[in-house]
């Protein structure tokens, strides 16, 4: 798949184009995707994403992001998209008159435009549907999808993961959540008390569910680990900032420094405070029994 920051680093041919922050790549998403795909193949052009780093919401309204760049180019390939055109989005891209942007989607020669049926951009996003007729005739506007009778959308996947639950999260997505980050030096606590712990740094902003998951670890080397996980403070220890660790059951080796994906499973247990390591030191192998049990019944 072709990537570009800007649509005139792309050949000057047609196109059909889809627009919009695709923060999580999620199940409305991916009908939005399909769309375009078809609208694609109808016209025998390229399929071409316009999307914006960050999401447009991290800006304006200071929310995490679902999925960095690199993980939402990986989904993008892997629904089928030719070609994504990543645009930086500032504070100055933001505050460009609807004209700019009717401008960039020219420089593409889209035979057809696929939005959501709420999409709206420019300068207080003074632009929406009716104007993308001045760059296509073939505007494709998707109503929100739901599921269960709730939207799908970025924002309640936020929510559900501030409150621990991946399962429904994973529904809304059509895929279990996941986080990339490096293996970095912690303080090696989890060692003294038995629990040897990946610690995982991830890129600031990006949204992580709180609580203790089963979850599997992909290594550097394409293998899948049975692991438990913990997302937060450690108040057992009095931690001040958030962790984000991986104990990898059954598993023996050095990370440090290799590039590991984590995808949450199962919710076992809010963070809480104990009453000393050895009372942590109970629990987390109870987490582990959990775990593991949990991954060998829906794992495969």
């Amino acid at each position: 798949m072709k990537t570009y920051v800007a649509p005139s680093q792309r050949p000057d041919t047609g196109t059909a184009v889809a627009v919009g922050s695709f923060d999580g790549v999620h199940l409305g998403h991916q009908a939005l995707l399909a769309r375009l795909k078809e609208r694609a193949r109808h016209y025998r052009v390229p399929s071409v994403v316009y999307t914006f780093d960050p999401p447009t919401r991290v800006l304006t309204q200071g929310v995490e992001f679902l999925s960095t760049l690199p993980e939402k180019i990986e989904l993008l390939a892997r629904y089928g998209i030719d070609e994504v055109i990543a645009v930086p989005f500032t504070s100055e891209f933001a505050a460009r008159p609807k004209e700019a942007f009717l401008d960039d989607l020219r420089a593409l020669h889209p035979h057809a435009v696929v939005v959501g049926e709420d999409f709206h951009f420019g300068r207080g996003r003074a632009g929406g549907l009716a104007n993308l007729s001045a760059v296509t005739e073939d505007v494709v506007a998707l109503p929100m999808h739901s599921l269960g009778g709730q939207d799908i959308k970025s924002t309640r996947i936020r929510e559900l993961l501030k409150a621990g639950d991946v399962e429904a999260a994973a529904r809304f997505l059509g895929r279990h959540y996941d986080a990339q980050g490096v293996v970095v030096q912690g303080d090696q606590l989890g060692r003294t008390i038995g629990v040897p712990t990946a610690n995982i740094r991830v890129p600031e902003g990006k949204a992580l569910p709180l609580g203790v998951f089963a979850a599997f670890v992909y290594t550097d080397d394409g293998q899948r680990h049975a692991s438990m996980v913990n997302v937060g403070y450690r108040p057992t220890v009095q931690g001040r900032e958030l962790r984000f660790e991986a104990h990898l059951l059954d598993f023996s080796g050095d990370l440090y420094g290799q590039e590991v994906q984590v995808k949450f499973w199962h919710f076992l247990r809010g963070e809480q405070k104990f009453d000393g390591l050895d009372a942590l030191k109970r629990q987390l192998a109870l987490d582990a029994d959990q775990a593991r049990a949990r991954l060998q019944a829906g794992g495969d």
